[in-house]
């Protein structure tokens, strides 16, 4: 795998903080972090159900494979060079509950806080690197 886009609801402040958290890490596969069911997610996907993108986050490998929920965290964190290790461990039998477990908490506080604005670095699908992430701005 050579790029990952991942899709996350730029509405949601814990999707946005996590978003900025992956923007901040040091990369094995390249990451695009595209706010869901945006033009540039509809532009790029078009056959994707994006309505069910704002419910889960979804994570697309350059060969069109499509990760949700719980294996979408762990295929971003195995994109990064600090969590590949713990990625592998989440996705196997002794780690998977965990990740499980984790994912659903997420979902829940996610839900019991309901979606904020959109995230104001975000238009239009386009999203600004926050400061300090490779790739950033001077």
């Amino acid at each position: 795998m050579k790029r990952l886009t991942v899709l996350y609801d730029a509405r949601c402040p814990l999707c946005v903080h996590l978003r900025h958290w992956l923007m901040r890490q040091p990369r094995l596969v390249p990451l695009d972090l595209v706010p869901a069911a945006s033009e540039e997610a509809r532009r790029r996907f078009p056959a994707l159900d994006h309505r069910a993108t704002l419910e889960e986050i979804t994570v697309i490998g350059d060969a069109g494979q499509v990760y949700r929920s719980t294996a979408a965290w762990i295929v971003c964190l195995w994109a990064l060079a600090e969590h590949r290790p713990k990625a592998h461990w989440l996705a196997s039998p002794a780690g998977l509950p965990f990740a499980r477990v984790t994912v659903l908490a997420a979902a829940r506080w996610r839900e019991a806080t309901g979606a904020g604005a959109p995230d104001p670095d975000c238009r239009d699908g386009r999203c600004e690197v926050p400061a300090g992430a490779p790739g950033a701005p001077g």
